[in-house]
């Protein structure tokens, strides 16, 4: 296709950046794949229909960034499309949530995007052409108990998306995040699994308790999220959202 993309998505392995990597990929794009887990990429670059490479990084290691754009420059050329997935959670009450824990969700879920976004843009700002999706949550827009790490780290990637939109908006690069709620992926597994041994409530009852959060009275899939990703890389006019994927929970 003539208007075929070089992609980056990081979390690229399972659960939102796996199904963001298989939809650039069916919709003719180029995409690179990059997490810890080499098994995982591997067995993800086998089902994608287009062009694939696998770079293996720690995003929260800045060599690995810098070796792992290194890679798709020196295979494809600048990367033009950047899904920042990599992310994860934890949960404990303030009291118990330790210096460990808070620079453990800032370093994964903030620094690391910061780091990629800065060495992706002068790449984007030369060819005249940048899309940057963020992967957030909605913890990005609301308080909830006892995840006051996630949502600190949450709350600063959104603001990060807005900064570097408003900076960049007359550089035909867009800088968005996409925020969902409960996504049905091995995160959401963890929390089920927390929420099961801290409340004695059966794994069942605990998704349960997940699902009637959202209106929609179910979990989001990472289809939904992805659908959300795929229009702020078509779109050169969405810049500096936080996209809800929340099936209705806040609505703006």
């Amino acid at each position: 296709m003539d208007d075929a993309r070089r992609c980056l998505v990081t979390g690229a392995g399972r659960g939102i950046g796996a199904a963001v990597a298989k939809r650039l990929s069916a919709a003719g794009h180029r995409v690179a794949l990059t997490s810890r887990s080499v098994g995982e990429l591997e067995a993800l670059a086998a089902q994608l229909p287009g062009p694939s490479l696998i770079v293996p990084a720690d995003v929260t290691d800045p060599e690995a960034i810098e070796c792992a754009f290194a890679d798709v420059e020196r295979a494809w050329g600048p990367v033009e499309v950047l899904v920042l997935a990599a992310g994860a959670g934890t949960s404990a009450p303030l009291r118990r949530t330790t210096d460990a824990d808070w620079q453990r969700m800032l370093d994964l879920n903030l620094t690391a995007p910061f780091r990629m976004l800065r060495r992706a843009v002068p790449g984007m700002v030369d060819q005249g052409f940048g899309r940057v999706v963020a992967i957030a949550s909605m913890a990005a827009k609301q308080g909830e108990p006892y995840i006051a790490a996630y949502t600190a780290s949450k709350h600063g990637l959104l603001g990060l998306v807005r900064s570097a939109a408003a900076e960049l908006a007359r550089t035909g690069v867009t800088v968005n995040a996409v925020c969902p709620a409960y996504v049905d992926t091995p995160m959401t597994d963890t929390s089920v699994a927390s929420i099961s041994s801290t409340t004695g409530r059966t794994p069942q009852q605990a998704r349960e308790a997940l699902e009637r959060h959202q209106p929609i009275g179910r979990l989001i899939t990472p289809d939904e999220v992805a659908d959300a990703v795929l229009l702020c890389v078509a779109s050169a006019a969405i810049t500096g959202q936080g996209i809800n994927v929340d099936g209705g929970a806040v609505q703006s």
